[in-house]
């Protein structure tokens, strides 16, 4: 749900779903065939896991994290992980790269550079996201809605950024 003034896009676990079922029959309907999907943790972590289930591919990790100051709403320096994890040895062939959104559009423009610069095994690379801001430099290929408002995306996992265990303990009363 769109709030009035477009500065908050609060989304539910069904919403969130949907959403990337979505992406999944865009990615199908284009009728492109990849061999692995590298999803970029966190935030490309659960549509990554979805996809990689519903088109039966390999699931590929890269971590990377730019958003850590004041519980992960202000953007700092990029940092890239050097490896990849992935269940068959080195990433290669036609790999579609996966991230929640495209904010910025600075963290996949880097992975992308990063990707096409350092992994020659690569043949093809092809990126998909839920959400694409307005003010983003970088159009990924498969993208489910545009945001020309650039709201604030509140996703429904978040309440456990601010979850300790103290906080668990207490709720199921152990």
């Amino acid at each position: 749900m769109l709030t009035e003034d477009g500065k908050h896009l609060y989304v539910s676990y069904d919403e969130y779903h949907n959403l990337i079922e979505k992406l999944a029959l865009k990615i199908h309907q284009s009728g492109w065939q990849f061999d692995t999907i590298l999803c970029l943790a966190r935030g490309g972590m659960r549509p990554g896991d979805i996809l990689s289930r519903v088109f039966n591919k390999p699931l590929a990790i890269m971590s990377t994290s730019s958003y850590r100051a004041d519980a992960g709403t202000v953007q700092g320096n990029l940092d890239i992980a050097r490896f990849i994890t992935t269940p068959k040895g080195e990433i290669a062939g036609k790999v579609l790269l996966v991230d929640d959104l495209a904010d910025t559009g600075h963290t996949l423009k880097a992975v992308f550079e990063l990707l096409k610069r350092n992994y020659a095994p690569i043949t093809e690379l092809r990126s998909a996201v839920i959400w694409t801001k307005g003010v983003s430099t970088f159009s990924p290929d498969y993208s489910v809605e545009l945001l020309p408002t650039n709201p604030w995306i509140h996703q429904p996992f978040e309440s456990y950024d601010s979850m300790t265990p103290e906080v668990l303990l207490e709720k199921w009363k152990l």
